[in-house]
């Protein structure tokens, strides 16, 4: 957050930003119940606040999530191999109870299981958060049961976790609480809420990103540690924090945060590390050996050529393209005319991750959710997106009814994957196009266009830069004349102070 030396002072606060006054998608989706809000509406005088309704709209849309799921859990799960996908309502949660272990009391990373897979292929914080849904499962009973009561108890469970990140997005933007609306009536948010313990790690790194939006370095740094126990992908925000750091000259919050996330990491990790090294690893071992898989554009080569790609050559490339893609974030970073919103550089390091990995399970939307809808909350972009993903949803699924159904072949042939495939990619690129397009005219980004600079930035926001490159380094002395909106640092009036770069 910017410190009271370099904030101007203000009688009055700015208003809350309304976005049925400001988007037209926004405004007109207004008119179901009663259209946008009036200039002398009194908002903030009644229990009715933004964040609440928000939760509450996001726990409604998580419910109708597990009314989708109800064929499978009447059945499907438990008979016929492709009906759970014909249904599109699969879930790895009640397959696993038997599978790794939960249903014979084994404990997660120290017994070994029977089948294929040694241990417990999930990284700690995961597995504790399965290992207590298995403690409030009853014993008793049928096996059908107790997977049955297993997967309510997980979803019981992540249904917290929907309403946290609900809450956090809703309050990282102080001044955009309705934001929040964005992720809780997001079509995939719903759909695959349910399907694997993702949205365990995403609201600790939803509640890390509050955190450092209000200055608190340690405390993001610590949920950011135990959101990367959860699920690798969150580590890469630290990446984003790197380069903006860099550029505001901010060193010292960075550090502390690089500390904390690396205090948790270890508090959770090292007593698993100690007495359980084979099962611990195991997360890491099958990352780095499992093949090209579902939804990756790496699946859409090896099925159309007469040589498929080698696991280890497959790892090399996307390794490399990764590398490539965070070089790129950091270019964009110091040449930018303005430093990036943090949300921005964090969406666009995570969907490089998604778009370059070897195995893109539907899932892994919910990554995304909370970061795109900080990074561009424009609802037009925002539902195209998830037009998107909604059709690899059930894209995702009919395919695997086509291969599970014999010769009856019910369901999208492997061409037809193929396309719902390059509708996932051509979706979150033009998600990040919109993105970077933000930052190279920063103008046109929403956020800074209603008079903010970074609401989700922390100590960045209002900061001046220390190092830049390009033309942002050297600006013009004396410019032209123009006639789009000018963006200053902290409201649409402001001049930027003395020696900071625009």
């Amino acid at each position: 957050m910017p410190s009271a030396e370099t904030t101007p002072t203000s009688v009055h606060e700015p208003d809350p930003v309304r976005p049925t006054r400001e988007d037209e998608v926004a405004a007109a989706g207004s008119e179901l119940i009663g259209g946008p809000v009036g200039r002398y509406a009194l908002l903030g005088t009644t229990w009715w606040t933004p964040v609440r309704v928000v939760v509450l709209v996001a726990i409604g849309m998580f419910a109708l999530g597990l009314v989708q799921k109800a064929p499978c859990y009447d059945g499907a799960w438990f008979f016929g191999a492709s009906s759970q996908y014909t249904h599109a309502c699969y879930s790895d949660i009640p397959h696993l109870y038997q599978g790794r272990g939960f249903a014979d009391g084994l404990v997660p990373y120290f017994d070994k299981l029977q089948g294929d897979m040694e241990y417990l292929e999930y990284p700690v914080l995961t597995g504790v958060f399965m290992e207590v849904a298995a403690w409030l499962t009853p014993g008793s009973g049928s096996l059908q049961h107790q997977e049955q009561v297993y997967w309510f108890v997980n979803a019981g469970m992540l249904m917290v976790c929907a309403a946290v990140i609900a809450v956090c997005v809703s309050r990282t933007h102080a001044r955009r609480p309705w934001d929040g609306l964005l992720v809780a009536l997001a079509p995939a948010f719903a759909l695959t809420a349910t399907i694997n313990w993702d949205l365990l790690a995403v609201a600790l790194t939803a509640a890390a990103m509050l955190m450092w939006s209000r200055g608190r370095s340690f405390a993001f740094g610590v949920l950011l540690g135990l959101a990367t126990a959860a699920k690798l992908y969150p580590v890469l925000l630290l990446g984003a924090l790197l380069v903006l750091c860099w550029r505001a000259g901010k060193w010292r919050d960075f550090g502390v945060a690089l500390g904390g996330a690396t205090v948790a990491w270890l508090a959770v990790n090292l007593p698993v590390m100690a007495f359980a090294f084979e099962g611990w690893s195991k997360f890491y071992t099958f990352s780095q050996e499992r093949g090209v898989d579902f939804g990756s554009f790496w699946l859409i080569w090896a099925q159309n050529s007469t040589s498929p790609p080698s696991t280890d050559t497959v790892n090399t490339l996307a390794t490399l393209l990764m590398l490539l893609c965070c070089a790129g974030i950091a270019v964009l970073t110091f040449t930018a005319p303005r430093r990036p919103r943090f949300a921005q550089l964090a969406f666009l390091i995570v969907a490089a991750f998604i778009l370059t990995n070897k195995v893109y399970s539907p899932q892994y939307v919910l990554w995304l959710v909370p970061l795109a809808a900080l990074a561009r909350p424009k609802w037009r972009d925002f539902l195209i997106w998830q037009a998107c993903e909604v059709a690899y949803f059930l894209g995702i699924w009919m395919y695997l009814a086509y291969t599970t159904s014999g010769d009856a072949h019910k369901g999208l042939p492997t061409h037809g994957y193929q396309w719902a495939i390059a509708v996932h990619l051509l979706g979150t690129l033009y998600l990040c196009a919109v993105v970077v397009r933000d930052i190279l005219m920063p103008e046109r980004d929403v956020v800074r266009r209603a008079g903010d600079d970074d609401p989700s930035g922390g100590v960045l926001d209002g900061a001046p830069d220390v190092f830049v490159l390009g033309a942002a380094a050297h600006p013009p002395r004396h410019a032209a004349h123009f006639d789009a909106p000018q963006v200053g640092w902290g409201s649409p009036e402001a001049e930027p102070p003395p020696g900071r770069s625009l």
